[in-house]
């Protein structure tokens, strides 16, 4: 592709683009990365919460809980991007990479984030779904998550990596 050819938009120019090393990569907004950021987080915290209250109500220990909890943070936070660039008219396999790309390193650090301070609140790890413990605990760490990830998908999209991916199928 020539490095002079006007840029449509599309997914072909959009992967020649980043073919070509990044020329004209943009400064991403604090804006842009906190949108990115709340995508990740309404997927985390919805495979989370529902980790735990399956955990919970199947009366596992904790670290099955945990563990099936971010399990499904990724599961969830993947299938909104999945099925956002479906709905764009991508198939199936150059979704699932699409997906991949653009958001496994913001849920790793959300997830790392998030759970590391349940995990260090003391009493969050044995409270019960009806405890204020565990309900600070949990949406103080995705608060503490959005902090941290925020700058981290900045830095991403400014590199043509992570949500910045996504951007040619919105």
């Amino acid at each position: 592709m020539d490095h002079n050819t006007h840029h449509t938009g599309t997914a072909h120019d959009h992967a020649a683009h980043q073919a070509n090393g990044g020329h004209g990569r943009e400064s991403a907004s604090w804006g842009t990365a906190a949108k990115a950021t709340l995508h990740c987080l309404t997927g985390c915290a919805i495979g989370e919460i529902l980790g735990m209250v399956i955990g919970t109500t199947l009366i596992w220990g904790n670290v099955q809980t945990m563990i099936l909890a971010i399990a499904l943070a990724f599961v969830f936070g993947y299938s909104f991007t999945l099925f956002a660039v479906r709905r764009a008219g991508l198939g199936w396999k150059s979704a699932v990479k699409v997906s991949l790309a653009a958001d496994t390193v913001s849920i790793a650090v959300m997830e790392l984030v998030d759970n590391g301070i349940i995990a260090l609140v003391p009493g969050a790890m044995d409270a019960h779904l009806s405890d204020t413990p565990f309900w600070t605990a949990l949406l103080g760490g995705f608060a503490v998550a959005f902090l941290i990830t925020t700058p981290v998908n900045k830095w991403m999209i400014g590199r043509g990596k992570g949500h910045a991916v996504i951007h040619t199928y919105h």
